[in-house]
């Protein structure tokens, strides 16, 4: 940044700045495990002095101080969205309803924009970026994995450039490792900026007591696709099946599937029962999922909360995790075997889990940390607006 553009911002801080924050996923209660992140962001940013904060996103628990931006009409749409499972569950279903539903979105979207005064658009999911009417207003984009996807689909990102010209745009993915892939498809007319997601502090505030039983506990937290599954069924059963260790999972089942008799399904669980029930007696999380995402956050908060970690070799897990430092990457079953034994040994496992804990403190903070790289970015789009 110039540095004309510097003390710009400098004396721009000074003032109040309205965003208009969009996400088309937002937990419908303080109970509800979707999008749990997106409101961790809203309520860390509403806390800050600085902003004024509208947002649109399907009903829920929001801060007192946030304006929420949907007519009547668009909540009851979002709420059904959300009771459907999301719009990229509904786009992956098929059918006529796959075609109708983002079509519903961009159309709502558009309206919402238009009639809504901000001084910056901070926007979840490239998809919702498409209806950004060309005013000449700022934006912020925030990218997950599955925007990857996206970018496949035919004329997509010639859509999204058309949107990003003509204003000042910032595009965040939530992991280093997408920088390359946003720089190669907007770099000549955005700026891409990686900008890890937050950690709520009771996490790093939490203390873990390896049962001494002999069964060994691993835990494995995850939306039920077979992409997010991968090869957790066929790599873990020659070691969970009949063994003196067992495997736990949890997540909402938004593929059928069968599910192996030595697998304890629980179902969805909130991060509070995660964190006060299971995550300090079990040995570690393990995930082998082969699914396009961004940083996983259920590793992110397994590592602050000093679980090592178990996971397949995928960008997203190579992002985050040194193999042999605070975890174990895995390319096969026999790796996995060696993995669990490895972690089984109490001294290696607090060793592991504390490197993972002190490396997720040092480099992701909180969402009030969080909260602060999206403010600086915020100021700096708007001052660079003006030159």
């Amino acid at each position: 940044m110039s540095r004309a553009c510097t003390a710009a911002g400098e004396e721009a801080s000074t003032h109040r700045i309205d965003v208009l924050m969009v996400s088309t996923s937002y937990p419908t209660s303080f109970s509800d495990w979707r999008g749990i992140f997106i409101r961790n962001l809203a309520f860390s940013l509403a806390r800050r002095r600085d902003l004024d904060l509208q947002i649109w996103a399907p009903p829920g628990d929001i801060p007192k101080n946030v304006a929420y931006a949907p007519t009547s009409r668009e909540r009851r749409w979002l709420a059904e969205l959300m009771s459907s499972g999301g719009i990229a569950h509904l786009f992956r279903s098929g059918g006529l309803r796959s075609l109708w539903a983002p079509i519903r979105l961009l159309s709502l979207l558009r309206k919402a924009y238009g009639r809504t005064s901000t001084d910056i658009y901070h926007v979840n999911w490239l998809q919702n970026a498409l209806s950004i009417p060309g005013d000449g207003r700022p934006l912020l984009a925030t990218v997950l994995g599955t925007d990857l996807q996206l970018l496949k689909l035919p004329m997509v990102r010639s859509l999204l450039r058309r949107s990003f010209k003509h204003r000042r745009v910032a595009i965040c993915p939530n992991a280093d490792w997408m920088v390359p892939i946003l720089n190669d498809a907007f770099g000549d007319i955005a700026k891409v900026c990686f900008v890890p997601f937050g950690i709520e502090p009771s996490w790093y505030e939490m203390h873990r007591s390896i049962s001494r039983t002999v069964d060994k506990d691993w835990l494995c937290v995850t939306r039920l696709t077979r992409d997010k599954i991968g090869t957790l069924f066929e790599w873990g059963a020659p070691f969970f099946s009949g063994a003196k260790r067992s495997l736990h999972l949890f997540g909402p089942m938004q593929e059928e599937m069968p599910l192996p008799d030595w697998v304890h399904y629980h179902g969805p669980v909130t991060p509070e029962v995660l964190r006060d029930e299971w995550f300090p007696r079990v040995h570690g999380l393990i995930t082998l999922s082969q699914h396009s995402e961004g940083r996983p956050q259920v590793m992110l908060e397994a590592m602050a909360a000093g679980l090592p970690i178990i996971a397949s070799d995928l960008p997203a897990h190579v992002d985050i995790i040194q193999h042999g430092l605070n975890g174990m990457i895995c390319k096969g079953p026999a790796e996995v075997g060696t993995a669990l034994e490895t972690l089984e040994d109490g001294m290696v496992n607090r060793r592991m889990g504390e490197q993972g804990r002190a490396w997720v403190s040092r480099e992701i903070g909180t969402w009030d940390d969080c909260a602060g790289r999206y403010a600086n970015l915020y100021h700096e789009l708007l001052c660079e607006s003006r030159i």
